[in-house]
């Protein structure tokens, strides 16, 4: 949900892997492997030309790492971690798209549809007057996920049983995260309403955030060193993200995607070959984010959408 940080050296590969804060440094290790959002080079988003005609798609995809896919073969832009399997690609070939703008980058959050990051230009230029179709997959690193994960490990470390990040979050009655979401709300309002007026002919598809970890809130502390406690509490912010991003979606009249509800059962507590979400960096995907399964999966969710 996902979030800037240095890449890995592993080439080609934003991030670090998440088992690494079991040593000391864990807190940059960590925050590496989730953001995996290394600063984009110049190199401008994807886009592949095809047919056209009065009822010709013409996609734009909007979003951070999430939706451009760091780490799945074969990557298309490594600064970006931009993958030509991750779903906006699999959703323009579904529909046989006239046009494909893949303008999603990983580390991007709500300012960076309106302005550069570093070298990308703002995304929301990618769209155009004719554009018909749009995703938008953002708000993760808004709240800052990769810093609440990041504190979380490192609790998780001194404290591994209870929910002592819940804790450190909730102190005195407040609830910082959930602030958090509250304000990220007007920023995703104001990206739709740009999205329209530079688009207005656009169909809009909003892109929630996968299960990340179990949702019946079990622990796998084994293979992600969170306190037991902090398992479930984590789940309830990212379904409390998610909600908040249908919410927005509907007051605008767009539709939300809902990736989550699919991907329960193959969380980053999983096996190889159940899992959706990567729990460090491997062959399939930098750690903390979908696999091409995953992507495959949100890209399914979304056709049917426009079935509908």
């Amino acid at each position: 949900m996902p979030p800037a940080s240095q890449p890995s050296a592993r080439a080609g590969r934003p991030g670090r892997t998440l088992r690494a804060v079991r040593v000391p440094l864990a807190a940059a290790t960590v925050l590496a492997a989730l953001a995996a959002s290394a600063g984009p080079a110049a190199a401008g988003p994807a886009e592949r030309p095809g047919g056209r005609g009065q009822d010709a798609v013409r996609y734009v995809a909007l979003g951070d790492s999430f939706s451009s896919g760091p780490g799945i073969p074969e990557q298309t832009d490594a600064a970006c971690g931009r993958s030509a399997r991750n779903y906006p690609s699999l959703i323009a070939a579904g529909l046989g798209a006239a046009s494909f703008t893949d303008a999603t980058c990983a580390g991007a959050d709500t300012s960076h549809m309106t302005n550069p990051q570093a070298a990308a230009p703002p995304q929301l230029d990618a769209l155009r007057p004719d554009t018909t179709l749009v995703t938008l997959g953002i708000g993760g690193n808004d709240l800052d996920l990769a810093g609440i994960l990041t504190r979380c490990v490192v609790l998780g470390q001194l404290v591994p049983n209870g929910a002592p990040c819940k804790s450190s979050y909730t102190l005195l009655g407040t609830d910082a995260i959930g602030a958090r979401i509250a304000s990220t709300a007007p920023r995703i309002a104001a990206v739709l309403a740009e999205i329209h007026g530079r688009s207005p002919a656009a169909r809009v598809l909003v892109v929630g955030y996968p299960a990340i970890f179990p949702d019946d809130g079990t622990a796998c502390r084994p293979t992600v060193p969170l306190a037991t406690g902090d398992f479930p509490w984590i789940r309830d912010k990212e379904k409390q993200l998610n909600s908040m991003l249908a919410q927005q979606a509907g007051a605008q009249r767009d539709v939300y995607v809902d990736a989550y509800a699919p991907s329960v059962g193959h969380d980053a507590c999983k096996p190889a070959g159940v899992r959706w979400i990567e729990p460090e960096d491997t062959a399939e995907a930098a750690g903390f984010h979908p696999n091409a399964a995953g992507h495959r999966s949100t890209a399914d969710a979304a056709l049917a959408t426009l079935t509908r």
